[in-house]
């Protein structure tokens, strides 16, 4: 169990530049909102950056770099087109926090032996706000397979570390029937929601004891979505529980092999979106998010993600109209792919203004030929 945080901004990410990452080929200084939406079509790139990004915990957290290649395809699988026509990835991440900005730069080299990857190059930096460009470079002398800036005892490293560890992608995906969420969980795994809800039982087992008022608002939000739903019925047995719900009109308890893809989705976003904030990473990232979810749920959750993202950043990804509709021009970055290359553009409110006055959704634009198609 993680000791709490206040609810006090720690840090976000706010500019991104990224060359030879998988399809983002060259991405240089990318501005990231506090609340981002990324849109786009199949393939077009969305869940390239979210993966970035989860690289980027991985190498700086206790789990490794090798690790997160070893479990994406193998360090070939991570260059634009291959390492052979990519020879290199370089990044570099800027942070804001209420003091400055947080520079972090790597390169990522290719090792044809056991196809893994080697860390170099690597660079960081401090700098007022006021003058930004003043500032100089540590560099790194280390080249290894682990980043090397995680060991580093320095104020500046330790903060971009410590911000990056805390990127947590979240992806209730997997309902089949071997998936983590169907299965007993320990009730000892309850103070964070895991990126897949598999210990989802175990958090609302806790809340119903320790913070029922939010509890409860979890249960009423699920009605107003699911109006049959009475309560969760949550038992630990052996040190374990068991996801399990009631009807409003029956006294048949449900478990989760009785409980349909979207209703479990719609279990997991709402009950980590009612969290207390210390409860939550800094940056939350959600990959289509809105899947197998009603309109009306997805108006809610979009609602709850905007409450959220005042204190925390929040990425969302996703191809859905709906979802869309419920967020601001400023917050919306679509996704294209030409050539097997992504890039990203965002939707000028100047330039679009005309059309949200003349009663167009941003949907409308988003899908506009020219616009939304890549052409």
């Amino acid at each position: 169990m993680a000791p709490p945080r206040n609810n006090r901004l720690q840090g976000r990410i706010q500019m991104i530049s990224i060359e030879g990452f998988r399809s983002l080929k060259e991405i240089h200084q990318l501005e990231l909102p506090q609340l981002t939406v990324l849109i786009g079509a199949n393939g077009a790139g969305k869940s390239t950056l979210i993966r970035f990004f989860e690289m980027l915990s991985w190498m700086l957290n206790s789990q490794n770099l090798q690790e997160f290649i070893l479990r994406h395809g193998g360090g070939d699988d991570q260059f634009f087109m291959g390492a052979r026509q990519t020879p290199r990835i370089r990044a570099e991440v800027r942070l804001e926090t209420e003091a400055g900005f947080n520079d972090y730069r790597f390169e990522l080299a290719h090792l044809s032996a056991g196809d893994n990857v080697m860390v170099m190059n690597e660079a960081y930096r401090y700098s007022d706000k006021k003058f930004p460009s003043l500032a100089n470079w540590t560099t790194l002398a280390e080249v290894g397979r682990e980043a090397a800036l995680r060991t580093q005892d320095n104020p500046t490293a330790k903060t971009i570390c410590a911000l990056l560890r805390r990127c947590k992608t979240y992806q209730f995906h997997d309902t089949s029937i071997n998936s983590d969420i169907r299965k007993r969980w320990d009730v000892s795994e309850y103070f964070h929601v895991r990126s897949d809800g598999g210990n989802l039982a175990a958090v609302l087992l806790d809340l119903h004891r320790n913070d029922f008022n939010r509890y409860q608002l979890i249960v009423r939000q699920i009605q107003r979505v699911l109006p049959s739903f009475g309560d969760f019925v949550l038992e630990e047995i052996a040190g374990k529980v068991e996801l399990r719900w009631r009807s409003k009109y029956s006294d048949k308890f449900f478990g989760a092999h009785l409980t349909s893809d979207g209703s479990l989705r719609l279990f997991c976003l709402l009950t980590l979106l009612n969290l207390s904030p210390d409860r939550l990473p800094d940056v939350l990232f959600f990959d289509e998010p809105e899947l197998g979810l009603h309109p009306h749920a997805i108006t809610l959750v979009a609602e709850m993600l905007k409450r959220v993202a005042k204190s925390h950043q929040v990425f969302i990804a996703t191809q859905s109209p709906y979802l869309v509709d419920c967020f601001a021009l400023e917050n919306i970055i679509i996704a294209k792919n030409k050539d097997g290359a992504t890039s990203f553009e965002k939707l000028s409110t100047e330039q679009y203004q005309q059309w949200l006055d003349d009663d167009y959704l941003i949907s409308d634009i988003w899908l506009k030929e020219g616009i939304g198609a890549g052409s």
